[in-house]
């Protein structure tokens, strides 16, 4: 789907600032009106590009409101990378999306953006237990020897400790510097027997982000 064949937006959610999530497709054909929500780090370079970025800190909420309806998204801590090379990364977040009408929590989405799996992620859980959906960047990136977003095990691991109902796997087969398939991560999760339900989407495919009937 490109730019043009997107719906009208009320909003965009933005991890962190590199050209596989922010490309200069993307600076030269979004609509420039809908805020960005994204981190302190990326808002004032997407002010210069025309955008209204709006940095929130780690935990911070942003609350979009239309009639009896809102959607809470809530940044998220984020690891891009340990040791020298996190260092040099620019911070990431991730992001808690809730879907909330007349005061009641409808649906729960997390966006994982490109995060390690580890300890951070803990209290994420803690602050959000019941979590419909979560979106797993993967690919298992590699840069300069080191490791700067999850593979299949990693991936693997973040649902072990996030514990989504269902899990939607992207960002895993469209950059060269990517090391780990999908299928590698499908492989691991059915060995794992989680209990999230695993949802693949193919390319000009959708799936729902709902959680699974039970």
């Amino acid at each position: 789907m490109t730019p043009a064949e997107l719906p009208p937006l009320d909003a965009g959610v933005l991890s962190h600032l590199h050209g596989d999530h922010w490309d200069r497709v993307a600076r030269r054909t979004l609509d420039r009106s809908p805020p960005v929500l994204t981190t302190e780090h990326a808002a004032p370079r997407l002010a210069r590009y025309g955008f209204d970025g709006r940095g929130l800190r780690t935990w911070q909420e942003s609350v979009l409101r239309r009639g009896t309806e809102q959607l809470a998204v809530v940044s998220l801590p984020g690891l891009h990378a340990r040791g020298l090379i996190g260092r040099l990364l620019p911070p990431v977040m991730g992001s808690m999306l809730e879907h909330i009408v007349d005061g009641v929590v409808r649906r729960r989405v997390y966006l994982s953006g490109d995060t390690l799996d580890g300890p951070h992620l803990d209290a994420v859980r803690e602050r959000f237990p019941d979590i419909d959906v979560a979106i797993v960047h993967l690919g298992g990136t590699r840069v300069l020897a080191h490791t700067v977003t999850m593979d299949g095990a990693q991936g693997v691991g973040f649902l072990r400790r996030i514990r989504p109902s269902a899990a939607v796997p992207v960002h895993y087969d469209d950059y060269r510097v990517f090391r780990s398939p999908l299928a590698d991560f499908l492989q691991r999760a059915s060995d794992a027997g989680l209990s999230t339900e695993v949802r693949t989407v193919a390319r000009g495919d959708t799936v729902p982000l709902a959680p699974p009937a039970r």
